[in-house]
């Protein structure tokens, strides 16, 4: 396998540099100095490497939002089924409060501004409602496609919501509530 190189290994490191940033300031204190500073590098040097901060903000949710996941989705790869999609959205690494859901509500911030990274958040959450509802319609063959997209949207609305509430409501009963009714939703389909 070839060496990555310089450059690639440089935006990977200031892309890390980015969401730990976010994490830890939020959005409105992930400066480029700040992230240059994180990284251990220039500010001229993250603006060579990556470009503005909205260019290193899209880079950084692309990466965020894609490495390691099913295409244009937020399913890990390798997602064959509802179960496994299911078994993700309410996991321990997807649910549970912390860093990443911060990091999550700063790129939903900076969005409001920027249609170019709105565009790539709405993909990314278009996207795992699109291959739900066809890992849906595959279980589920006597299903209309368009009940399947409407149980799809649902789940994907209730993981969210479980999410987004998991950093100030209890997680750890949130979380089977939640999967419950996902689970109750993907029952009403016929097989």
């Amino acid at each position: 396998m070839a060496r990555p190189s310089v450059a690639e290994e440089r935006v990977g490191q200031i892309v890390e540099a980015t969401i730990r940033t976010i994490a830890a300031e939020g959005i409105t204190g992930a400066s480029l100095g700040r992230i240059a500073e994180e990284a251990g590098m220039s500010r001229g040097h993250v603006r060579h490497f990556v470009g503005n901060r909205e260019e290193l903000l899209r880079e950084s949710a692309r990466r965020f939002y894609y490495e390691g996941t099913e295409g244009e989705s937020i399913l890990p790869a390798g997602t064959a089924d509802v179960a496994g999609a299911v078994d993700f959205f309410f996991s321990e690494e997807f649910a549970a409060p912390g860093n990443d859901n911060v990091v999550v509500l700063g790129f939903v911030e900076a969005a409001r501004s920027d249609p170019a990274l709105a565009d790539l958040l709405v993909s990314a959450y278009q996207g795992t409602h699109v291959l739900l509802a066809r890992l849906l319609a595959a279980e589920h063959p006597g299903a209309e496609p368009e009940d399947c997209d409407s149980v799809a949207y649902g789940v994907v609305g209730i993981a969210l919501h479980n999410v987004f509430l998991s950093d100030i409501a209890s997680a750890a009963t949130g979380t089977e509530t939640a999967r419950t009714a996902a689970e109750r939703l993907i029952a009403t389909l016929p097989s």
